[in-house]
């Protein structure tokens, strides 16, 4: 890695995408699996905080990882650097995050895999490596990091975490939710689908076990479909719903919502019967996943009435 030179290109997360908006209808799954605690000096970073650590990086550097809790090299290599944050005492922050539950920070890093690691100086992001990496050879990246930072005045330290910066403890969830919640971290569709109908027919006016619901239907549907393969056959067969419905699901869990409804209100105009009734229904179960106060989501509704009536 060289010293910045000249302008860089600037990290800007206003107005991405945010499919992490299910974290605030019900908690994500997965999360932060495989990774110990965070320390002093480790900080774990999704979207809401995300600006808050390109901030920080015009006083000290931030090296951040993006991980996925399935990639076994990806938590040794947070696992590597963190141990290595904390030798250094505050000299750099480390943030972690996961890539599969914050997409649109990956996308404002161009990760194309995981780990990804990318230093933050001044706001602007210098590409480390991806991969596997020795620890060794990650301190040698580390020191230049640090020299870089120093040549461009970035010389402030971390302040350390204390008991008094922990957040406050997350509110307990009614009993039938966190049943789901379980369920999808075990990897338990049915039974989350369970516990969330079990909510809605004790309180049919339970928003978040509705949400719930359609969050779980999209992990239901998409599970076992593949990008490539489905984009292939909806590009070949425009006219065929199950294949355009497919791609819209994928385009959602990918945070391309806009993409999604756009193909499902044109489907609309294609179709009639019942296929026009399916088609309805998805797009009306993925306005549920996105929000119903979400502006994509508002425009979506109002281009869903004008293609039916």
């Amino acid at each position: 890695m060289s010293q910045p030179t000249g302008p860089r290109p600037r990290l800007d997360v206003r107005g991405a995408v945010d499919l992490s908006g299910l974290a605030r209808t019900t908690p994500p799954p997965g999360s932060p699996g495989g990774l110990d605690k965070p320390s002093a000096y480790v900080v774990d970073v999704d979207q809401a905080t995300f600006g808050d650590v390109v901030q920080a990086s015009t006083q000290h550097p931030v090296v951040v990882v993006l991980w996925a809790p399935w990639s076994e090299v990806s938590t040794t290599v947070a696992a590597d650097l963190a141990a290595l944050a904390d030798q250094d005492a505050g000299r750099w922050l480390l943030a972690r995050i996961d890539a599969d539950a914050n997409p649109q920070v990956a996308a404002a890093f161009q990760a194309q895999s995981v780990p990804t690691v990318v230093a933050v100086l001044a706001g602007q992001p210098l590409p480390l490596f991806q991969g596997a990496y020795p620890r060794d050879q990650v301190r040698a990246v580390l020191d230049q990091v640090l020299a870089a930072a120093e040549a461009n005045g970035i010389t402030g330290r971390v302040a350390p975490v204390g008991p008094a910066d922990e957040p406050e403890p997350e509110p307990e969830l009614p009993p039938l939710h966190q049943a789901a919640y379980d369920a999808i971290e075990a990897d338990d569709l049915p039974a989350a689908r369970a516990a969330y109908e079990q909510a809605l027919r004790e309180n049919p006016r339970d928003a978040l076990a509705r949400a719930g619901l359609a969050q779980v239907g999209l992990l239901d549907r998409t599970r076992d479909l593949d990008l490539r393969t489905a984009r292939t056959a909806a590009a070949d067969r425009p006219d065929d719903v199950d294949a355009q419905l497919a791609v819209a699901d994928l385009d959602v869990l990918g945070g391309q919502v806009e993409d999604a409804f756009g193909r499902l209100v044109d489907l609309l105009r294609r179709t009639a019967g019942d296929d026009r009734e399916r088609v309805r229904q998805r797009l009306v179960d993925l306005f549920e996943v996105v929000g119903g106060e979400d502006p994509r989501v508002v425009a979506a509704r109002r281009a869903m009435a004008s293609a039916l009536y």
